[in-house]
């Protein structure tokens, strides 16, 4: 039986993030149905996340203004119960490997027998993000050149590269036998200089809104509600959130990283990864800046505000333009309700998972 261990961002983090979780839970779902594959999650940290506490989201928090420190004083008790509801699930939901680093890396193939990987999906190719390249997500290591590795769904984000750094990328990628890639960026210019990369859907799309519901929660929230998520604070965001939900009679759940108190805001910032499927599939509408919060949305065929934001502007771009449902996407309290045209959204989405599924059996075959 191959082995084939599956490396991202997700157990350590600055925040705990759905999307990082429910994107590795999806490809290791969707490689659990391959047949002769034993699929692990590597239980990698980064050094550049060696320190990061989540424990502590004000350090890592982009806005550093004293209204959203007092956010998070405030929800710091809700804060720890969805940390430790989000280390629960990675240690029920996955086969986990023992903790790897950079310096221990490795060691891997004596202690676990792996010799293949899959390096994504998320924004592991985001110098941006991580303030430089990763190893491990550009299979980097030894044991990773020495075998077999490539990428499914990783993302560069909105990364932009001096001719030093794309000498760097352009090394680094030889170490993937196959890259996938969730943004047409680089796509073509990699592919004229002989890289074998593909385009391919985030593994979050590979599965279906019925496979989520095996572990979504039931329903949590009796009356019709707005759930409102925002990775980072957007006023106008806010403010149109609060003007559908008026002029449609809900309240507004709140799992954003930045607390607001009023009588039509239901915090719920405890929430863990199945309790987020809950409160999408039951929302009358969702407003969010997040792209997974858009992709889960959209797979359960929800009324929903994207909104842009610093460092997503791209792969939201991609994503609504990909599956032909642009008009989601708003840059200001502009007081439009949109609803995407479903139909036109599922046909694409199943041209694509076609694809991407192809590729996905083409690593599995080539694997050793």
């Amino acid at each position: 039986m191959k082995k084939i261990g599956i490396v991202s961002y997700n157990i350590y983090c600055n925040f705990t993030n759905y999307g990082s979780a429910l994107q590795s839970y999806a490809l290791y779902t969707k490689l659990k149905q391959k047949k002769n594959l034993d699929v692990y999650l590597v239980n990698y940290c980064p050094k550049v996340l060696e320190n990061k506490n989540p424990l502590n989201p004000f350090g890592n928090m982009w806005d550093k203004d004293e209204e959203s420190k007092k956010s998070i004083e405030v929800t710091m008790p809700a804060i720890t119960e969805n940390y430790w509801k989000f280390d629960e699930f990675y240690k029920t939901k996955f086969q986990l490997t023992k903790k790897y680093t950079d310096n221990n890396f490795n060691e891997i193939i004596n202690n676990e027998g792996i010799k293949n990987y899959i390096c994504g999906s998320d924004t592991i190719f985001c110098t941006l993000e991580f303030g430089g390249f990763v190893e491990g997500y550009f299979a980097n290591h030894k044991v990773m050149k020495e075998n077999y590795s490539c990428s499914y769904a990783a993302s560069f984000g909105d990364a932009k590269f001096n001719e030093n750094e794309w000498l760097e990328l352009e090394e680094k990628l030889k170490n993937f036998k196959k890259i996938g890639v969730r943004e047409a960026t680089y796509v073509e210019k990699l592919k004229n200089e002989g890289y074998p990369i593909k385009r391919v859907i985030d593994p979050t799309l590979l599965l279906t809104s019925l496979d989520y519901d095996k572990i979504a929660s039931k329903r949590l929230i009796n009356e019709d509600y707005l759930l409102l998520y925002a990775r980072r604070n957007n006023d106008e965001m806010t403010k149109y959130a609060e003007d559908i939900a008026k002029k449609n009679g809900l309240k507004i759940v709140d799992i954003s990283l930045r607390a607001i108190f009023n009588e039509n805001h239901i915090p719920y910032y405890n929430a863990g990864v199945e309790e987020f499927l809950s409160l999408v599939k039951y929302s009358s509408y969702v407003v969010t800046n997040s792209f997974h919060g858009a992709i889960f949305a959209l797979q359960y065929r929800k009324p929903v505000a994207v909104f842009t934001r610093e460092q997503a502007d791209t792969k939201i771009d991609n994503l609504v333009t990909l599956l032909g449902c642009k008009e989601i996407v708003h840059n200001s309290n502009d007081g439009a309700y949109t609803n995407p045209d479903y139909k036109l959204l599922t046909n694409n989405l199943e041209k694509y998972r076609k694809e991407s599924e192809q590729f996905l059996d083409e690593i599995v075959n080539d694997a050793i």
